[in-house]
C-alpha cells in the first residue's frame, strides 16, 4: 500500500481544517509539525519560481511512473527524464520529488515466509469521513488509547455517538486485548438499541478478530473500518482522546491505576452532561439529544 507521504498529510490537514478541526489536532494525530504545515501552505499560496519547476517535472515522473507500472526507481526516471525531456537532473532532486508523491519502484524482494497467519476480517470503509449523523444511535465510531502514569499504563476503550459526540460507553484496562472492546460494546448495548447502527473502527487485531465481529453480527451492529494505516478516517474518536488528555489527564499527577479510572468516570460525566461544544449550538451532547428529542 502506497505510503501516506508529508504533502498528502498536509492536503489532508488543509480540508478538514475547513470543517473547522483545529490545525494543532489534526498536525498531533498526522504526526507532523505545526510550523511545517504553514510552511507548506505558504508555498501552496505562493509558490516560487522553483516550486512551479519542480512541479511540472513532478508531472512529467507521474506520467514515467504510470506509463511504465511503477518499475522505474529514481535513478532510472532521472535517465528517462534526460533521454525523453532533456532534462538532465541530479538524482537527488529527482528522489526529493518522487519522495514528495510517494512514488517508489514496485519492484521488492520476495518477503520471508513465517507460515499460515490467523484468519481476520476487514470491513469496508463505508463511513468514509462522513461524520454527520442524523439521529442518535446511527452512527458511532470507536477507539483505545493509552494512559501513562506513575511508570504504569492503563488503556482505555470508548465509544462516541457522531449525531451529538456523546461518549455512549468506555472501559478501561490494564491490558489491550479483545476483552477490552468487547467489554466496550456490551456495555453501550445495555444502555442502547444498538441494532442497525454503523459502528466505525481501525483495523487493529481486536477489531479484525472474528470474535469481535460476530458479537456485531449478533447485536445486529454493521461494522465500519477505516482504511489502513490512515488516522484521518478515525479522527473524531482521536478527537474526544485529546480533549480528555489535555483539560483533565495532562493536569493531575496520578498515582494508582483507581486514581485514574475515577478521573476518566468524572471527565466523561462532565463531556457528556456540561462541556458545551460550537458545534451542538453551545449545548452540552446530553442536553443536544434530549432537546431534539
Amino acid at each position: 500500500m502506497e505510503a501516506v507521504t508529508t504533502r498528502k498529510k498536509y492536503e489532508v490537514i488543509r480540508e478538514m481544517s475547513k470543517e473547522h478541526y483545529p490545525i494543532q489536532l489534526l498536525c498531533e494525530i498526522a504526526h507532523v509539525s505545526r510550523s511545517g504545515y504553514y510552511k507548506w501552505l505558504k508555498r501552496k499560496i505562493s509558490p516560487s519560481e522553483k516550486q512551479l519547476e519542480d512541479e511540472e517535472i513532478q508531472k512529467k515522473i507521474i506520467g514515467c511512473y504510470n506509463k511504465l507500472k511503477g518499475i522505474y526507481g529514481y535513478r532510472r526516471v532521472k535517465v528517462w527524464l534526460d533521454k525523453t525531456y532533456g532534462l538532465n537532473l541530479n538524482h537527488k532532486r529527482v528522489q526529493r520529488l518522487m519522495r514528495e508523491l510517494g512514488l517508489k519502484s514496485l519492484i521488492r524482494k520476495r518477503k520471508p515466509y513465517y507460515g499460515k497467519k490467523e484468519a481476520y476480517v476487514i470491513s469496508k470503509n463505508l463511513l468514509n469521513r462522513d461524520f454527520h449523523a442524523s439521529g442518535p444511535n446511527e452512527k458511532w465510531v470507536t477507539d483505545i488509547t493509552y494512559l501513562i502514569f506513575n511508570g504504569q499504563r492503563l488503556y482505555l476503550s470508548a465509544i462516541k455517538d457522531l449525531y451529538n459526540n456523546e461518549i455512549v460507553s468506555y472501559q478501561v484496562s490494564r491490558r489491550n486485548d479483545l476483552k477490552l472492546v468487547i467489554d466496550t460494546i456490551k456495555k453501550a448495548k445495555k444502555k442502547r438499541n444498538v441494532k442497525g447502527i454503523l459502528l466505525h473502527s481501525d483495523q487493529g487485531y481486536q477489531y479484525t478478530s472474528h470474535q469481535y465481529n460476530n458479537l456485531l453480527k449478533k447485536y445486529k451492529m454493521q461494522s465500519n473500518m477505516s482504511r489502513k494505516g490512515n488516522c484521518w478516517d478515525n479522527a473524531c474518536m482521536e478527537n474526544f482522546f485529546s480533549h480528555f488528555k489535555s483539560e483533565c489527564f495532562y493536569m493531575n499527577s496520578f498515582r494508582t491505576s483507581e486514581e485514574v479510572r475515577g478521573a476518566v468516570s468524572m471527565y466523561i460525566r462532565f463531556y457528556n452532561h456540561h462541556r458545551f461544544q460550537k458545534k451542538l449550538n453551545n449545548l452540552s451532547p446530553y442536553q443536544y439529544r434530549t432537546q431534539a428529542a
